[in-house]
């Protein structure tokens, strides 16, 4: 069963991506489609047989490199975490799948793109099922390469490239940390297998490494080292930039990235390396720090973008800060259980968003929409059940995984200090800020005066684009002239599944997550040290920690109702009270800017240096190129004496002979 799961995709794959042309677009978006469902109902099989009965097993596929001490197999660790990490990926996978069928059916290249795909959805069951780090190493490179050719699928817009060539680049700062923590795993315990390395930690608390001139505690900067991967292909602060321009893919692909994949890869990678972050609260702080600030950070970006994309982006990128803290402060399950419910309403956000982006004829720009309830209701409803369970609405998904990280954190305080409260604040203000941006969204969307028709788009145009919005990556704006229409039964119906998910995944499974059914469902595949109470203590915070996230919810959406649906001229009124403000948020913190000063122009100016100076004064001026050109000068100089005149050939005889008679002479004397 197991290997069917993991291995339908990339027969799917290489169907898709070797015949595609042979057997056409229609059989190739089958054949993905049909194997990807069958991979997704297999990992519920298995979710059942794992989290409420089987325990831990481990399926060796083949051996694939011995060297000296390094043994690195091809082996399946199958255990609760990677089941619900194989639900998540195939369920909605599968689901964008289908939608694509859909969303994609003018395209040309749709074989390529299904095979993109499914080779992207095998390599993160690489990384999911992985039993070493190794292993999970190729299929966190191979969801970096999936993500490079989604992303920059439509390769003739430039800034597609562009957006493609950034993820790719920023990823690797990440992964060069990460593999510096695979490298010091390995000098620490002597293997890259995790049952060989797991038992071994415990014993290497107090085991210091010499790095950077300093004596470093070694589990520190190990845990150090792999969370740096964590937050480049988890979009962490600082390392967070490509992740905005990824939704210069098609918005399937946002879906796929941003909700069940490759964002949520590093957070899976932090809870299964949970022995090694446990002994390390140096580390964990640090990941509370960053995890909070990431929460925050991304949290205002959203509250004034324009591309209806872009605001789920950065609502994904602020989600993804509160796994961290959850992870941060020791409650693992809490983080995992946010990554299980968070797939099933932000897929369906995306999704929802694409439907828009359909029926407006692929206009993304929130403020060329209004209206668009009565035209497109089931789009509408989705959307609005997407948002309820992001904003934490009681009862719906993220209503119990979100107020439970909040707690856990406030619980935290007592041991981490500042850090939680610090991460409890920020945590707390984000919520209030979520709720705004994503009922923005709502209202701007669905609700009010319609702003896409012939003369409203003649009044607004595209001069009121903001600079970083972008259309549709193969399209253009084709004007409003004709109503929106809602979308066909087959993107219609991952909608209906995921808007399932997003109601019901919160409250079915609270209980085997973060509840009683703890100890049994997870059967110790995350690991919690002896002194961490965290999940018992985040049961007996006060009251009014219960309710903060509650009232924060409902601050926002109060004050998203009065600025977009009330008094609608309010937004634009503080814009111009406050520009600075609104164009630092406009402009994301100016982030991209500081990069392009600090790294990208400076590397510019290198290589172009090294280009004109070293290669093309040095190397070609002195180097093969160089002494080829003085061979020729020689020659040309050379022939010249070759003058065809008798005497001239017996003149330089005669000197010949002049020069040898004269060296013999004074060598003789």
């Amino acid at each position: 069963m197991y290997h069917a799961i993991v291995f339908l995709p990339l027969i799917g794959f290489l169907i898709a991506g070797l015949f595609g042309r042979l057997i056409g677009a229609r059989a190739s978006e089958f054949v993905t489609t049909a194997l990807l469902i069958v991979s997704a109902l297999l990992s519920w099989v298995a979710f059942f047989n794992v989290g409420f009965g089987a325990g831990t097993t481990r399926i060796q596929v083949a051996t694939w490199m011995a060297s000296g001490g390094l043994q690195v197999d091809w082996a399946f660790r199958v255990d609760t975490l990677t089941v619900v990490m194989l639900v998540v990926v195939n369920t909605v996978s599968s689901l964008v799948h289908v939608y694509s069928i859909g969303y994609m059916h003018e395209d040309p290249h749709r074989p390529r793109f299904f095979a993109y795909l499914s080779l992207f959805t095998f390599a993160m069951l690489m990384l999911v099922t992985a039993d070493n780090l190794v292993q999970m190493f190729f299929g966190w490179e191979g969801v970096g390469l999936a993500s490079y050719l989604l992303i920059g699928f439509w390769y003739q817009k430039p800034s597609a490239c562009a957006a493609a060539m950034k993820a790719f680049i920023v990823n690797r700062v990440g992964d060069f940390g990460f593999l510096l923590g695979i490298f010091l795993v390995f000098v620490l315990t002597g293997s890259v297998a995790f049952d060989s390395i797991f038992p071994q930690i415990a014993g290497l608390t107090e085991r210091t490494f010499r790095f950077l001139g300093y004596d470093w505690n070694a589990l520190t900067l190990t845990a150090l080292l792999l969370f740096m991967g964590a937050m480049g292909k988890s979009a962490q602060f600082m390392l967070h930039t490509w992740l905005p321009d990824a939704m210069e893919g098609p918005t399937p692909v946002s879906a796929l990235i941003h909700a069940a994949t490759m964002v949520t890869a590093g957070v899976f990678m932090v809870a299964r390396l949970s022995p090694i972050f446990e002994y390390a609260p140096v580390a964990l702080t640090v990941v509370i720090v960053i995890g909070a600030t990431t929460a925050f950070f991304a949290a205002t970006i959203g509250l004034v973008q324009n591309d209806i994309k872009r605001v789920i982006a950065y609502s994904t990128c602020s989600q993804l800060g509160y796994m961290f803290v959850a992870l941060g402060v020791g409650a693992y399950s809490a983080g995992v259980f946010h990554l299980f419910t968070h797939a099933f309403f932000k897929a369906l956000l995306f999704l929802g968003a694409g439907s828009v982006i359909h029926a407006m004829h692929h206009e993304q720009d929130m403020r060329n929409m209004g209206g668009l309830r009565k035209y497109i209701p089931l789009t509408a409803a989705a959307m609005t059940i997407g948002t309820l369970a992001l904003t934490g609405f009681p009862l719906l998904a993220g209503y119990f995984s979100k107020d439970a990280i909040i707690e856990s954190t406030y619980a935290a305080v007592a041991h981490k200090g500042f850090a939680a409260s610090y991460a409890y604040v920020l945590l707390v203000v984000a919520a209030c800020m979520t709720s705004f941006y994503s009922w923005r969204l709502y209202f701007m969307t669905f609700e009010g005066k319609p702003r896409w028709g012939a003369d409203a788009h003649a009044a607004h145009g595209h001069a009121a684009h903001g600079h970083d919005d972008h259309a549709h990556a193969h399209d253009h704006h084709h004007g409003h002239d004709h109503k929106p229409h809602e979308s066909p039964l087959v993107m219609l119906i991952p909608l209906a599944v995921l808007s399932l998910g997003a109601i019901a995944a919160g409250f079915a499974f609270k209980g085997v997550f973060i509840g009683d059914g703890y100890d049994a469902f997870w059967k110790a595949s995350l690991f919690t040290a002896k002194d961490n109470h965290i999940l018992h203590e985040m049961h007996e915070v006060p009251k009014w920690v219960i309710w903060s996230p509650f009232v924060a919810m409902l601050i926002g959406f109060v004050l998203a109702l009065y600025m977009y649906v009330l008094r609608p001229d309010v937004p634009g009124r503080l814009a111009a009270a406050n520009p600075a403000l609104y164009k630092f948020l406009l402009n994301k913190w100016y982030f991209d800017e500081l990069y392009d000063f600090l790294f990208v122009k400076p590397s510019m100016w290198i290589g172009k240096f090294l280009w004109k100076k070293g290669d093309g004064f040095v190397i070609d001026g002195m180097g093969p190129d160089g002494v080829s050109a003085r061979v020729v000068d020689v020659t040309d100089r050379v022939v010249r004496l070759q003058t065809g005149y008798v005497y001239h050939y017996a003149f330089a005889m005669l000197i010949g002979v002049a020069g040898f008679v004269t060296w013999y002479l004074v060598a003789r004397g």
